[in-house]
């Protein structure tokens, strides 16, 4: 699937650039200087689109560059065509180009919002009823995914956010993958785990391995995923790896590899020595196995990895191809409720169009 996003990307950015050059040569400053040089104009356009290109790469990367050309070029199409209508209806061309105006500042807007959205953190809230007996008071359960430290934050920020997340007292805290990302560096991985340990909560914080977590990157970044484990242990953070364990006689965590990984347990093994009547949450990063775990009677099963569709209009493509049973927020399938985080952070791109970046709260209640 990523590998068709990808050159579906690269091949539409293209394009797009060609038709930004012809856009930008549209311009009336433009005509002053070329003139009748058409040859003149498309240069002009063309340095205007490559200092596009190269600046917005400088400043964020190749990819976030892509999408903004690609929202530049999307907008403009629509900018031409209502400018197009309008000069029908009209019978008149306008002297100034203001379809190309609306669609700079249209794009400029739009993507100062989707920055806004990845990299301000809400918070997300879900109450839960359930017939089992656990604790005496229910259960409030705090969810991080997808933190990609280095990304958006550094170990500080995230050390700032677990205070805010301390603050509302969940009894548990779960992080269900991606906690690290490609060029997270060594000294942020050891300061999140070391927030990590410097939380106070009631049952403590559980962890499961997502795909950036390791696997392919072993040998790229300067610390490998037994480092992360040893690290993640020192502060008391609990590592489930196609794991059950039993909280305070009251409820079960779950914690399963990752889909990544290569023979992972499969869930009737993962719950086969389980007592069914206590309360059970799976921790599982990519949301693929609803139909097993609905069969299975978990009760709540806990995911992130789609970072909730990230951007419109691909917002929904997992499920679309079949990848991700679910993309963001809670749903219920026979017993089992299913909550998508869309992450309390951001991957490669640094915008979030579709979607916004947080924690989850749950209260899980007894009826």
């Amino acid at each position: 699937m990523w590998a068709a996003i990808f050159i579906s990307l690269f091949v539409a950015a293209g394009a797009g650039f060609v038709y930004l050059i012809s856009r930008f040569s549209k311009f009336t400053i433009v005509g002053k200087i070329a003139g009748e040089r058409k040859w003149l104009r498309l240069t002009a356009g063309t340095v205007v689109v490559v200092l596009f290109s190269v600046v917005t790469a400088l400043a964020m990367n190749l990819m976030n560059a892509i999408i903004c050309l690609l929202h530049l070029v999307l907008f403009w199409l629509i900018c031409d065509f209502t400018g197009w209508i309008v000069k029908k209806c009209r019978k008149k061309t306008f002297k100034i180009y203001y379809a190309g105006i609306c669609a700079i500042v249209i794009t400029m807007g739009y993507l100062c919002m989707g920055w806004y959205f990845a990299h301000h953190v809400y918070e997300t809230n879900y109450t839960i009823e359930t017939e089992k007996k656990m604790t005496e008071d229910g259960l409030r359960v705090a969810l991080i995914a997808d933190s990609h430290v280095g990304t958006t934050f550094d170990g500080e920020g995230f050390a700032a956010y677990l205070k805010e997340i301390e603050s509302k007292n969940p009894d548990v805290l779960l992080i269900a993958g991606d906690f690290v990302d490609d060029d997270t560096t060594k000294e942020d991985m050891y300061r999140c785990c070391q927030a990590l340990g410097d939380v106070h909560i009631r049952y403590g914080v559980y962890f499961v391995f997502g795909n950036h977590d390791k696997g392919y990157y072993e040998g790229y970044r300067d610390f490998d995923a037994d480092d992360l484990i040893a690290e993640l242990q020192k502060n008391d953070v609990t590592v489930l790896q196609d794991e059950a364990v039993l909280v305070d006689n009251s409820f079960y965590i779950v914690g399963r590899q990752d889909a990544s990984i290569e023979n992972r347990a499969d869930m009737q093994t993962l719950l086969k020595n389980l007592d069914m009547s206590k309360y059970i949450i799976v921790m599982d990063h990519q949301p693929t196995d609803y139909d097993a775990q609905a069969a299975c009677n978990v009760d709540l099963v806990l995911s992130g990895h789609t970072h909730g569709g990230q951007l419109i209009p691909i917002t929904y493509a997992g499920e679309w191809m079949g990848v991700n049973d679910g993309t963001y927020g809670y749903e219920r399938r026979m017993n089992t409720g299913f909550v998508v985080t869309s992450g309390i952070a951001d991957w490669a791109i640094k915008f979030k169009t579709g979607c916004i970046s947080e924690y989850v709260i749950i209260d899980i209640n007894i009826k």
